[in-house]
């Protein structure tokens, strides 16, 4: 019997962050007990508590309905689309990073950044703006929604008008969109930035982009 309420006493202490925790409600009904513990573009980061270990989770948006908070605050599908906004203005990125900002014409295939970047190195972009690149196309950094396949590209499987970067004037186009994770550099040399389209004399429209490396 002695042993009883030591076993109870382990049990509030097992328990007790979980009456805390946030719950993280998936789109295929599945609920996750633990914490937020940030907001990565596309993808939430969630540290699951729910066993007897701790892991983190990246999950996409589009899988998630709501995110319950301790505090009765929610986060939910209604939501998705104003807060990733409010997410893309607050979105910093590591300290001590040196920050250029480079206008990016869609008239011109290529924009020259003046940034030299060596292999490894993890380069972030913020973007705004837009371009229009055709009758009737208007499009951000992210491009065009549900873009079909152009060979012509320099990404043909990526979509249209979306922005994208090079390392050398010879390099192999890499897609950026809107996305604020880093970008890792596979080769050495001058930073070009430009848009995922294959004909420019009816463009016009600048991207703002600031670029932390």
């Amino acid at each position: 019997m002695a042993s009883r309420p030591l076993f109870i006493a382990l049990a509030v202490l097992v328990t007790a962050p979980m009456l805390q925790a946030d719950t993280l409600v998936l789109t295929n009904g599945r609920r996750v007990q633990g914490e937020l513990t940030g907001v990565r573009g596309r993808e939430i980061e969630f540290e699951d508590r729910g066993g007897f270990g701790r892991r983190t989770l990246r999950i996409p948006r589009e899988d998630i309905l709501r995110i319950e908070f301790d505090a009765n605050d929610r986060f939910d599908d209604r939501d998705r689309d104003r807060d990733r906004d409010r997410d893309d203005r607050d979105a910093r990125s590591p300290r001590g990073l040196r920050e250029r900002q480079v206008n990016v014409s869609a008239r011109e295939p290529w924009t020259d950044t003046g940034i030299e970047v060596r292999p490894g190195q993890e380069i972030y972009f913020r973007a705004d703006g837009e371009v229009r690149w055709g009758p009737n196309r208007r499009d951000g950094a992210a491009g065009e929604k549900n873009s079909p396949r152009n060979a012509a590209r320099p990404l043909p499987d990526r979509a249209a008008a979306a922005l994208i970067g090079r390392v050398g004037e010879n390099g192999d186009p890499f897609f950026i969109g809107d996305d604020l994770s880093p970008v890792r550099t596979r080769g050495a040399g001058r930073l070009y930035l430009g848009i995922n389209d294959d004909f420019f004399g009816d463009n016009t429209g600048t991207l703002r982009v600031v670029i932390a490396y």
